[in-house]
């Protein structure tokens, strides 16, 4: 397919192939709930921790006798039932992650992109820099695509000083083309494609393309 490649003014400069096999597939939902899933649960932390009753500090005894005081029957002050007492199957420090097929996380990204492709809110632009480092230089290229909202920016590199200017720009997200992340992608209200990023991606998840564990994701 053929997108047009726009200036950082905003103007029309040219067109750009887009292979169908990256950008224009089927939307696998399933795929993308099965990755999203994954990469929420490998960043969980896993520290959450509980005190069960054989943890909490206190007495064996019993706080009065069994029979005779007309009150219910109770065991000691670290009974769970008991405020202060122990928690009942409460969450201990574990390990969240796992792994998916790579296979699947390629086409869960690809659906991905088809999928913004559909809906329109992919935009290819022209190759940039912000050699100043600043913000407001960075906001304004922003401000000629559309009203501040989750914008995710896909680079054909690590540039520092493009990162360095959208840092304190909440809803901007940056993502490399050979290290796309589903949940940021997904949820991005607009995402703005390099154009070397753009052939970068088709050659990089496209047939013939770096098969999966020969590159790095």
């Amino acid at each position: 397919m053929n997108r047009t490649v726009y200036s950082i003014e905003g103007k029309e400069l040219r067109s750009i192939e887009l292979d169908d096999a990256v950008f224009g597939l089927p939307v696998n939902e399933d795929v993308i709930w099965y990755a999203i899933h994954n990469e929420l649960a490998n960043k969980r932390l896993g520290t959450a921790s509980t005190k069960d009753r054989g943890e909490i500090h206190g007495s064996n005894a019993k706080p009065y006798k069994q029979k005779g005081t007309g009150r219910a029957r109770r065991g000691d002050k670290k009974s769970p039932v008991i405020a202060g007492g122990g928690t009942v199957f409460g969450p201990k420090p574990r390990d969240f992650s796992y792994t998916i097929p790579k296979k699947a996380k390629r086409l869960a990204l690809k659906s991905i992109l088809s999928l913004k492709v559909q809906s329109d809110t992919l935009r290819i632009i022209e190759d940039f820099s912000i050699a100043s480092g600043k913000t407001k230089e960075l906001a304004g290229v922003l401000a000629r695509f559309g009203p501040g909202e989750r914008t995710i920016i896909i680079l054909k590199d690590d540039d520092s000083l493009v990162k360095r200017a959208g840092a304190n720009i909440p809803w901007l997200r940056f993502l490399s083309y050979n290290r796309l992340r589903a949940h940021d992608l997904f949820y991005g209200r607009r995402v703005l494609l390099l154009e070397t990023a753009a052939k970068n991606l088709n050659a990089f998840y496209g047939p013939g393309g770096i098969e999966p564990g020969e590159g790095n994701e």
